[in-house]
């Protein structure tokens, strides 16, 4: 199709023919929105008729939307598990999907301490590919001449695991990065990377940034565009080249390589990179030597046209910081995705972070959305009990916030995600979405989301510590603090006494640092010590009374004296500047935390 045919596209004029047939197949799945939904279910329906979970509920044959809706009740993670568990364990009959399972992926959520397993099938990494293709298309509307040059993204893969049945379970995008579909993509000169695969595909931490850091500095006139997944890896990078722009320089004068870096295919690799440049190493120390590192990524990449980083969500703390590193460039949040599926895309990509909107493809799955008055509410959320009612991709209503439920071809029926999403506007009938939060999450830094309850089980057992010395917390709240790179989790404790001439000591506190550390999900604990994306964990024990100094407060500013509860996680400035005025002691985890890689239980171990 000729590109000229869809330039009175609502989009815009595509850069190229290929941008055209992209643009024209969202305005087409948009357009269509409920009929696509309606097709989408069909599909999942037909294919998965006999699998056990559906079975259960006797469809019978072919079944409308409507009925499937009022049979099928809404669950959660914890209803599925024990079906989970058994593929897991290695039941290879047609449980969940009727396409054979073939890998989880693990989510960033978790259940019980350990990531959640999500079952997923081959055709998905082409569903994933098919939204991936979709981003520089749009990009190019707004964004010129990306194909000029290239993009540095610090991209990584994370450990993975075997289930007892022989299924890996990793990451999506630890999926996508080893796949052939990442690994064999054709050339598109709109979007290429100057990190070689070779080192995104390396499992050592350090190695893979040092490379891909390297490769960047060698082409920094040729970046266009600088990104990571999310605002935390973007920062890690920089501060990465803090503490290693010496050695990088050292490689780059001599056409050297680290003798740090030992993975075999990434020294292949490099040899045809590497390269002796002295004027470059003498750029790099200059401008690295500096104690000012403002703008530092406009300095070292100066063509760099915008960051591309996740800024929704927990990921906003981090804009003051890019702002600070980057000189402000705009910030491009491209798409909307998880574990359980891709979702959508934004279609206005160089929007400010606060009016980004995510766009939701009707042909990914199947979505449903739960009002925001209902999400909090348990009735109809497990196996057994009455759906309760939901409202289809099509019939949002603008301004309303809602709890995400999907339907997937991979084998999860009403499934709640725990975003939750505000209807921003539509494109053609499909409704865009504004990220409000993940449902329960009090703390975040990286890719760990730590709730209320866990967080109030970490405090329990790290006060254990404290019983010998007749202490006791008497309240407590948090912050994730993101000044420093990595950013790290701030608890604020005030104790009672009843010994004061015993009270615990810095050692002891350091001790319960690292005990809540140790009672922290997976997640936490890998982003500690695998990924160093996480900091020590810190407590500040405050001034007996400064929580009823806090409620003070609160009523001040007109709370109810009847209703206040401590708050668990503070973002309010005046409030965290209360409690830093009370703090008397300030005490960080000594040292890493125990970390390995989760084994599933056998049956037999259960």
């Amino acid at each position: 199709m000729a590109v000229d045919l869809i330039l009175s596209s609502p989009l815009g004029p595509p850069a190229c023919e290929k941008d055209a047939k992209a643009l024209q197949f969202i305005e087409e799945m948009t357009r269509n929105a409920d009929s696509v939904q309606e097709n989408v279910l069909a599909e999942i329906l037909a294919r998965n008729a006999h699998t056990e979970y559906l079975n259960g509920y006797k469809l019978g044959g072919a079944i409308d939307r409507e009925t499937f809706k009022s049979i099928v009740p809404v669950v959660t993670y914890e209803d599925l598990q024990p079906l989970i568990q058994r593929i897991a364990d290695g039941d290879r009959s047609p449980i969940l999907s009727a396409h054979p399972i073939s890998e989880f992926l693990t989510s960033s959520g978790t259940s019980a301490g350990e990531r959640k397993l999500m079952p997923t099938i081959q055709e998905e990494l082409d569903r994933r590919q098919l939204l991936y293709s979709l981003l520089m298309p749009v990009m190019n509307l707004y964004v010129r001449e990306l194909d000029k040059g290239k993009g540095l993204y610090f991209l990584f893969i994370k450990s993975e695991t075997k289930t007892p049945g022989g299924l890996v379970a990793r990451p999506v995008l630890t999926s996508y990065y080893k796949s052939d579909q990442f690994k064999r993509r054709s050339y598109d000169p709109y979007n290429v990377y100057t990190s070689p695969n070779e080192a995104i595909l390396c499992p050592d931490s350090f190695q893979s940034m040092y490379t891909q850091m390297l490769c960047g500095l060698y082409e920094r006139e040729q970046v266009l565009r600088v990104g990571a997944v999310f605002a935390s890896g973007l920062l890690r990078a920089i501060r990465f080249l803090q503490l290693n722009w010496q050695q990088l320089a050292r490689d780059i004068r001599t056409g050297t390589l680290n003798p740090k870096v030992t993975d075999a295919s990434i020294s292949e690799c490099m040899a045809r990179i590497l390269r002796p440049d002295p004027c470059l190493a003498d750029f790099i120390c200059k401008e690295c030597g500096e104690d000012n590192w403002e703008r530092i990524i406009a300095r070292i990449w100066p063509n760099t046209k915008y960051l591309d980083v996740i800024v929704t969500g927990a990921m906003a703390q981090y804009i003051p910081t890019l702002d600070y590193y980057s000189g402000g460039l705009p910030k491009a949040c491209t798409m909307y995705a998880s574990s359980e599926c891709y979702f959508g895309l934004n279609l206005n990509p160089m929007s400010n972070p606060s009016e980004v909107s995510y766009t939701i493809m009707p042909n990914m799955a199947y979505f449903e959305f739960l009002p925001n008055e209902l999400s909090s509410n348990p009735t109809g959320s497990s196996l057994g009990s009455s759906p309760p009612k939901l409202v289809d991709l099509a019939d949002l209503e603008i301004g309303k916030e809602y709890e995400l439920v999907i339907t997937t071809y991979a084998g999860l029926y009403r499934y709640r995600v725990g975003d939750i999403l505000r209807v921003t506007g539509f494109h053609n009938s499909a409704p865009q979405f504004y990220f409000v939060r993940r449902k329960n999450v009090l703390l975040s830094i990286d890719s760990d989301k730590t709730d209320e309850a866990e967080l109030q089980s970490a405090v329990a057992n790290a006060s254990q510590l404290l019983r010998e010395f007749n202490t006791s917390v008497v309240e407590y709240t948090s912050y994730a603090d993101t000044n420093s790179i990595p950013g790290h989790y701030v608890i604020y404790w005030e104790l009672l006494a009843k010994d004061s001439a015993n009270s615990p000591t810095h050692h002891v506190l350091r001790q319960c640092c690292l005990a809540m550390e140790e009672s922290l999900n997976s997640v936490y604990r890998q982003c500690r010590v695998a990924d160093n994306s996480i900091g020590p964990l810190e407590i500040r024990v405050v001034k007996n009374g400064t929580f009823e100094e806090l409620m003070d407060y609160a009523i001040s500013r007109g709370a109810s004296i009847n209703q206040y509860k401590v708050p668990r996680c503070v973002t309010f400035t005046p409030i965290m500047e209360l409690l830093d005025s009370r703090v008397v002691s300030t005490h960080f985890s000594p040292s890493l935390l125990h970390w390995t890689p989760e084994r599933r239980p056998t049956k037999k171990s259960q």
